[in-house]
């Protein structure tokens, strides 16, 4: 016999927990027809920066039913990455590489796809209703659809808090044809705080509630490709793959806990690992340590990109050599920010002149020619 819709939703968040997942809840497919309008504004703006994928999928992305028109439920899963420490400190760790807390170990995607994939299996089992599953691949806006649901509320940082896990939440769906009872829209609880806005170093937030990607270091270290605007580069810091400020900040946090799930905790290796390892790391190296992780897909050159761009900010002379090293790679990206490491870490104007001398001199690409014309000008000039 199939179990109505209530039996059929306890069914399902029963198991949910059993496979893992730390939050559950349903939504209607329409519970929100604000999207559209928030959708078009954002992209208006120019707020998705390079990611030109948002607006080429506009149209699917703001409904569920524009993306698969038989739905008519959609779970919504939270899975809990917490941290065993706070990530704030890691930013004083001038010599080290700062990864994200999400990426410190296997990529999220492929851990929750398997346990959605589960779970969509038992609900067509009992139901005979269809079901697809998404994990951040597809043009689904699973924030706001995890807040219908009431998983949590977008913040004024725009990601979801919660208040069991504060910040540290990766976010799941299965869109189903299945009618099942939805929960209550959870409502926001940010009140009068600002530590999100605040604390952020390049200002990504035009308004509560709005990032502007434009601004925001988790785009230009994960998402950006090309050499990284010379605004954004001290504020980086020692972060060399997203960027974990806002996130961090919250004081929802004081009541999250460190995340259940193995795959999730961070890996010895990739936790601030030292510059000077991750300087010398050619492709074969740097596919075998983040086999695995997120960090995998930026790629060897982008990820050289911002280790140099974190060597730069270090101010640790020991690192020059290695620096120095990367003035003949061939790719012209690494190449570039090399001569801005370069310039930060140098002692003296005459010792960068001697370094332009050699290595200009050969330069062919306009890119790197151009940081090498935008260094400080040496007395012999």
């Amino acid at each position: 016999m199939t179990p109505d819709g209530t039996d059929l939703k306890n069914l399902l968040s029963e198991r949910a927990f059993a496979l893992g997942f730390d939050a559950f809840g349903v939504t209607s497919a329409d519970a929100r027809p604000d999207l559209p309008k928030r959708l078009r504004h954002a992209l208006d703006q120019g707020w998705h920066a390079g990611m030109d994928w948002m607006e080429e999928t506009a149209e699917r992305r703001q409904a569920p039913e524009h993306l698969w028109p038989e739905v008519k439920s959609v779970i919504m899963l939270g899975l809990n990455y917490g941290p065993d420490s706070d990530p704030i400190a890691d930013l004083a760790q001038k010599s080290r590489a700062n990864i994200s807390v999400y990426a410190r170990n296997r990529d999220y995607h492929e851990i929750i796809k398997g346990k959605l994939k589960e779970l969509a299996g038992l609900l067509a089992r009992r139901s005979g209703a269809e079901v697809k599953v998404f994990v951040d691949t597809a043009p689904v806006m699973e924030k706001p659809l995890a807040e219908a649901a009431g998983l949590g509320w977008q913040g004024k940082h725009s990601a979801l808090v919660s208040r069991e896990f504060g910040s540290w939440l990766f976010l799941g769906a299965i869109f189903t044809s299945a009618d099942l009872p939805a929960d209550t829209p959870h409502a926001e609880n940010c009140g009068s705080c600002t530590r999100c806005l605040d604390i952020c170093p390049t200002d990504a937030f035009p308004a509560p509630f709005k990032l502007d990607a434009s601004k925001c270091l988790a785009y230009y270290s994960n998402e950006h490709h090309g050499v990284i605007p010379r605004e954004f580069r001290a504020p980086m810091g020692n972060r060399v793959f997203g960027c974990d400020d806002c996130l961090a900040v919250c004081p929802w946090n004081s009541f999250a806990r460190a995340t259940r799930e193995k795959k999730l905790r961070a890996r010895d290796d990739l936790s601030l690992p030292e510059l000077a390892e991750m300087l010398q790391l050619d492709d074969n190296q740097f596919r075998e340590l983040f086999r695995g992780s997120p960090v995998k897909r930026l790629g060897h050159a982008r990820f050289i990109r911002n280790v140099l761009v974190a060597t730069g900010n270090s101010g640790d002379k020991s690192l020059q050599p290695l620096v120095e090293a990367r003035l003949s790679d061939r790719d012209p990206v690494i190449r570039a920010t090399a001569v801005w490491a370069l310039a930060r870490l140098t002692g003296s104007n005459a010792e960068l002149f001697a370094f332009r001398q050699t290595y200009e001199s050969r330069e062919k690409d306009a890119t790197v020619l151009e940081e090498w014309k935008l260094t400080r000008p040496s007395p012999q000039e």
